[in-house]
């Protein structure tokens, strides 16, 4: 099997609204994650907390109090790095305030000392689902240009205060996914327009180039990115028909990195914005800031693939578009293709399109875990699904693909962002936890945790 670079980063991913718990403790606002029931990909966003109903990710997996307990468990396995993100209403509680809340800094202060102690780099997302609830509320969410503002002093604090401390940064989560939840990635309404979804996302390229430029001058050894969900799309036929759409479709997906890591509009928008009939509002220094602040590396994540028949419906969740059966792919329990091979196609892809280095920080396997009667757990098939993918990153690598490192989703059981509950777990951790909040919360380790150990002690050559 090819060899992984030296220095290859080997982690884990979370994200701060479906582990940390404690939603309202310690002077933290309420986030559009936090009005979520049944997941994000539920359409279930009221933007009201019902008191008589369970949000799973109140509490999650109380990471908020137990990192030091995780953080350790990491550690044994071997991590390099951790990718988790900040939560945004936890440093500023409505998102608009002049001064951040102190209680919210330190605790991201503590978490970054405890990964650091054991020579782990932090890897940290600024908007993972989590824009603070007032900004949705008495803005509209990222159609209104003043979110730009208000992104970059949380921005500017959060790399001030940790600027000896992180050195791996990506701004949105899965931007791209704007496209069909516009209310978990923009905090946008669900039902927004596409004239709606496209200004919104200008000011979110206008605020990712200000992130980067504020990062690169507070933090100058740090490197920023942008990250997207990027399913392989295969056409259903040879179909002229299929071919063409599914170039069209996965343009839409591109569209979002063309801009940030090009740092330009792409010319096949124009036709788009013609087409639909949308027209872009801009500040005059909107294009030259895009221009100069690209991107330094992309991220991305990675599920399964997409097989597209024209004129198909598109459906999207939190693992990307969702498209017709491909009868040469297993599916897991909850219906999403196992395709490996996608995972070194869309690296090909993506190397030959940016030339710029990328890092997979979302790919795992969700499923049922069972505890056998001598307390083991043993989940071959997540073993498989991490076994066949590392190899097919491996030749990725051998095919000339810059990879900067890896980070499995999530290496400990979390609340899912697409289905909100706890059943469908991704981690080599197991959390005692049900989907109706029962349970010690206690972790227990599956066989899986040895397995990623030893792929991280061998550099990848041990799977």
């Amino acid at each position: 099997m090819a060899q992984f670079p030296q220095h290859f980063l080997w982690g884990g991913a979370i994200a701060a609204n479906q582990a940390e718990g404690a939603w309202n403790l310690d002077g933290k606002g309420p986030s559009i994650a936090d009005v979520v029931r049944g997941g994000i990909a539920s359409g279930q966003h009221d933007a009201v907390i019902d008191p008589y109903l369970y949000y799973a990710s109140h509490e999650a997996v109380d990471f908020y109090h137990r990192y030091k307990e995780d953080v350790a468990l990491f550690a044994e396995m071997g991590f390099q790095c951790f990718r988790t993100s900040i939560a945004w209403s936890r440093i500023f509680p409505r998102g608009d305030e002049q001064t951040p809340n102190e209680a919210g800094l330190a605790f991201y202060d503590n978490l970054f000392d405890e990964l650091l102690k054991y020579g782990i780099e932090p890897v940290i997302t600024l908007s993972h689902y989590e824009t603070p609830l007032a900004l949705y509320q008495e803005y509209g969410g990222w159609k209104n240009r003043a979110l730009i503002a208000h992104f970059t002093r949380y921005c500017e604090t959060v790399f001030r205060r940790y600027r000896g401390k992180v050195k791996y940064w990506m701004t949105f989560n899965e931007l791209n996914n704007m496209n069909r939840m516009p209310f978990a990635t923009g905090a946008v309404d669900a039902d927004a327009s596409l004239q709606i979804i496209y200004q919104a996302n200008h000011h979110q390229f206008v605020a990712n180039a200000l992130a980067n430029k504020l990062c690169h001058e507070i933090i100058p050894e740090a490197q920023i990115g942008c990250m997207l969900s990027l399913s392989t799309v295969y056409p259903a036929s040879c179909h002229p028909d299929d071919i063409f759409e599914t170039q069209q479709l996965r343009r839409r997906s591109l569209f979002y990195s063309d801009v940030m890591m090009n740092g330009e509009y792409p010319a096949y928008s124009r036709r788009l914005f013609r087409d639909n009939g949308i027209t872009l509002a801009m500040e005059p220094e909107d294009l030259a800031l895009i221009a100069r602040y690209p991107s330094d590396y992309l991220g991305f994540s990675y599920y399964r693939s997409v097989v597209h028949k024209a004129g198909a419906q598109l459906q999207i969740d939190t693992g990307g578009a969702k498209g017709e059966d491909n009868p040469y792919l297993k599916k897991t329990a909850w219906g999403w293709p196992v395709d490996p091979k996608g995972l070194r196609t869309v690296c090909n892809e993506l190397a030959d399109r940016y030339r710029k280095p990328l890092f997979i920080v979302e790919n795992g396997y969700g499923g049922v875990d069972e505890i056998a009667p001598d307390g083991t757990i043993n989940d071959e098939e997540r073993i498989a699904y991490g076994r066949q993918h590392i190899i097919e990153m491996a030749e990725a690598v051998a095919d000339g693909c810059d990879i900067m490192g890896y980070t499995w989703w999530g290496p400990i059981d979390i609340v899912s962002a697409g289905t909100g509950e706890m059943k469908k777990r991704y981690g080599f951790i197991y959390v005692d936890k049900d989907n109706n909040g029962n349970g010690s919360l206690a972790r227990r380790k599956k066989r899986s945790f040895n397995w990623y150990k030893q792929v991280i002690a061998s550099n990848g050559e041990v799977v």
